[in-house]
């Protein structure tokens, strides 16, 4: 499940005239995106070094190496931040990097197949598991009450999904 990187933000666009982006930063503490530069495009290839010029309503600005124009700047809007993974921290026991839970099998509590992890959402309001299996697609609300296990060595997480959701 584990790769090399993770994603840590997204270019959300050009900032003036300059060749500064915005940018959008997926860190618990925004500004500390720029402690895990160079940072990567998905596909590995091209490289970036970051220094943060400002924050902006709800986002940051920044320069990124290479990049000196606002057509630059522009052409990478959309384009996804990738961290090597031994730059980030290593987080607590009950919190993950969402690489880490995509791919993993999904089990109810009665040990019935569930299906597996597509993607994590978060809307604002909390992580959401999309768990696809058997045709069907359901969201897991990823809270402890509703996974009370993710069991990263065995490559699964039991759910107690609410109501009749994980009922066939």
């Amino acid at each position: 499940m584990a790769t090399d990187r993770i994603c840590v933000g997204a270019i959300a666009g050009a900032f003036g005239v300059r060749g500064e982006v915005r940018l959008k930063s997926f860190c618990a503490q925004p500004e500390a995106i720029a402690a895990y530069a160079p940072l990567w495009t998905k596909d590995g290839a091209r490289s970036f070094s970051l220094r943060l010029t400002r924050g902006t309503g709800g986002g940051l600005t920044a320069r990124l190496s290479g990049v000196e124009t606002r057509e630059q700047a522009e052409a990478l809007k959309g384009t996804e931040l990738f961290a090597d993974r031994d730059r980030l921290p290593n987080l607590p026991d009950d919190e993950f990097y969402h690489n880490d839970l995509i791919g993993l099998e999904v089990l109810d509590t009665s040990g019935i197949r569930l299906g597996r992890v597509k993607a994590v959402h978060n809307h604002g309001a909390g992580d959401f598991l999309e768990v696809t299996g058997a045709g069907d697609t359901i969201l897991l609300p990823f809270t402890k009450a509703v996974v009370p296990t993710v069991d990263l060595t065995q490559g699964r997480i039991i759910a107690d999904p609410p109501g009749d959701l994980g009922d066939d």
